[in-house]
């Protein structure tokens, strides 16, 4: 068993060089995924190593970008598309929502489309407009796209590799400001299936349900609460679409409180799907409300207010304190 510390960036540039060693028909794509290895150096080295017909930089045409893609699947590629921020995917949305999640049904199965299209997302690395979205709601709501997102470099390896052999097209959001974060990477484990959820902390009294960024928040606000005698469970659901419901059954089962957190808006989040589906399967286990912790309805405000924005610790703990309350 070899096991690595690595940040989380580095974790997605191993196991992107995994899939470019294993299979000829890999490819990575993306406005300056090359030569400069991508604005947060996740692409960093493989043109130089696999050569620039197997990592292409791109024109900035993310629209291009994922309509190439498509094609070059049709013809038994697995392409890799990166979208260098999250709010640059939109010009590619036509194509991913009428073209790439449906083609599949359109044929009657006999197409299959395995393109992953990578999405740096979120805040909290001081960015200006259009660089720190969470679109992963508009994504998930679309029939015919898997959509995750690791929080770990462990998971962000594995999920990759998963996502990348999967024939059907993955939306995998990347957390921006985690890339840096570093956690261990076993490249001989056996990983459990793509969209099941994780128990990141065991708990007692009360479930925290988040993805990507906000499980390292999650996580800290447990300890936390720990401190005033709270046991709090922290479940890491790492995929939006599908959400792994009966692992989120069991943990309320358990502790029959559940606040589910991201970034993303409250307003028609995934929190909304998540809290209405498990009110309708724990109705009698549960003692509180199923409550949400997000952003706010509002365009992404400035960096100098994204602290303000983005939902912390204490906005957390106080959605524990109050379903607690009941």
């Amino acid at each position: 068993m070899t096991i690595e510390k690595m940040a989380l960036a580095k974790a997605i540039n191993e196991s992107l060089r995994t899939a470019l060693e294993a299979d000829p028909k890999v490819l990575v794509m993306g406005e300056d995924v090359g030569k400069l290895g991508g604005v947060f150096r996740v692409t960093d080295g493989l043109q130089k190593d696999f050569g620039e017909e197997r990592v292409i930089d791109t024109p900035l045409a993310e629209s291009g970008i994922v309509g190439t893609a498509i094609g070059l699947a049709l013809r038994g590629y697995r392409p890799v598309v990166e979208i260098q921020f999250d709010g640059f995917v939109f010009p590619a949305y036509d194509q991913i929502v009428t073209q790439l999640a449906k083609m599949h049904a359109r044929a009657l199965g006999k197409i299959k489309l395995p393109v992953v299209i990578r999405i740096p997302y979120g805040g909290g690395i001081g960015a200006v407009e259009h660089h720190s979205e969470s679109p992963e709601a508009l994504f998930a709501h679309v029939a015919g796209l898997k959509v995750v997102s690791p929080s770990n470099a462990g998971d962000a390896y594995w999920m990759m590799q998963q996502a990348i052999q999967s024939d059907d097209p993955v939306i995998f959001f990347e957390p921006k400001r985690r890339y840096w974060d570093k956690g261990e990477v076993d490249k001989d484990a056996i990983p459990g299936p793509l969209h099941r959820a994780r128990v990141a902390r065991e708990g007692a009294d009360l479930t925290l349900a988040a993805y990507g960024p906000m499980v390292k928040v999650c996580l800290e606000a447990a300890a936390a609460a720990q401190e005033e005698g709270k046991s709090v469970e922290v479940l890491d659901l790492r995929s939006m679409s599908p959400i792994d419901f009966d692992s989120i059954q069991a943990s309320v089962e358990k502790t029959r409180r559940l606040v589910v957190v991201h970034e993303a808006p409250v307003f028609l989040g995934t929190g909304a799907e998540i809290a209405a589906r498990i009110t309708e399967r724990c109705f009698y286990h549960l003692e509180a409300p199923v409550l949400r912790v997000g952003g706010y309805h509002a365009p992404y405000p400035p960096a100098r207010l994204e602290e303000e924005y983005l939902p912390g610790l204490d906005r957390v703990l106080d959605a524990v304190d109050r379903s607690l309350a009941y």
